[in-house]
């Protein structure tokens, strides 16, 4: 199987402890988001765990800490935007804390091993086009021989996300736009040695250097694998994207980076509460297990197949 760790909360950010001390015990709990009472249990021995996927906004609560998942294949979808306080305000600095702790981590696993994104885009008065263009310049710059690859997206205005980007006077871009402003993007990675990926966009994509791609990316599995995985592509995701199936181990509500465009958080009432009630203990996310909660064994299996490959 393949674990998401994870698209709904910063995990290596606040919660590698209860993450590492998961993997140590070998068994983690997960809220249905649907039917919070449904909890599944999950085997996390490296028999079963094909690969994990980080998903992080800042790995400094792991970075020193990736001894201990030395016996599973892992990467990094780590973001790295251009915004400030304004969007981001719980980040630390760019270019003091974050851009370092990228090459650092490039360093210590691997320029395939860290792939960066740059999502998602938004345009108002302050972020223009121009603006974008000159941050993800710089960006690239920094990370030039430190990735191979960059993720882009353009803002999803879902229900919680409207609701979070009240306010921000945010200008809805058509199709041409974005395929426009993605081409430029695609061009600055060029220079810096990366190619682009779209996520989830029905982009005009010929002629643009884009690729449209995956985050959870079957192929990298395969490469760090070294063999084939028999995977689909997950139904749980957008018709666009095209991720492979995977098991998603974080809670909603419960990351405290408190980005304004985020879809994963409702309000920062409802993340303060639940963040107060993480225990490093227990087998659940910022929860305990209550009377009405049941919990099923989740039957999963290796995806490898049986016959090895060279890449």
């Amino acid at each position: 199987m393949i674990l998401s760790v994870s698209r709904r909360t910063d995990v290596p950010n606040y919660y590698s402890d209860w993450f590492l001390r998961r993997i140590r015990e070998g068994f983690l709990y997960v809220s249905n988001p649907v039917n919070p009472h449904q909890i599944s249990r999950i085997h996390l021995s490296p028999e079963l765990v094909d690969c994990i996927v980080f998903w992080t906004k800042n790995p400094v609560g792991i970075i020193n800490r990736l001894e201990e998942l030395q016996s599973y294949q892992y990467y990094f979808q780590y973001t790295i935007t251009g915004y400030g306080r304004d969007i981001e305000p719980n980040l630390p600095d760019k270019k003091a804390c974050l851009i370092p702790a990228f090459q650092r981590l490039s360093g210590m696993l691997g320029m395939d091993r860290v792939i960066w994104r740059y999502d998602p885009i938004l345009l108002n008065e302050r972020y223009t086009w121009e603006y974008h263009i000159n941050a993800f310049s710089q960006i690239a710059r920094s990370l030039k021989g430190y990735t191979e690859h960059v993720v882009i997206s353009f803002l999803d205005l879902y229900a919680k996300t409207k609701k979070n980007t009240r306010g921000m006077n945010i200008k809805v871009m058509n199709q041409g736009e974005m395929t426009s402003l993605a081409g430029r993007l695609a061009a600055i990675a060029a220079e810096n040695h990366m190619t682009v990926q779209a996520c989830c966009e029905d982009l005009a994509l010929k002629g643009t250097g884009l690729f449209q791609g995956s985050c959870i990316d079957k192929r990298l599995i395969e490469k760090l694998l070294g063999c084939r995985v028999k995977v689909s592509k997950d139904p749980n995701q957008r018709v666009e994207c095209g991720c492979a199936a995977s098991i998603d181990v974080g809670a909603y509500d419960t990351c405290l980076n408190g980005c304004r465009y985020c879809y994963a958080n409702f309000n920062s009432d409802r993340v303060k509460a639940n963040a107060g009630l993480y225990d490093v203990n227990s087998p659940l996310l910022c929860k305990n297990l209550g009377p009405e909660d049941k919990v099923t064994e989740r039957k999963a299996i290796s995806l490898k197949e049986e016959q090895l490959s060279l890449f």
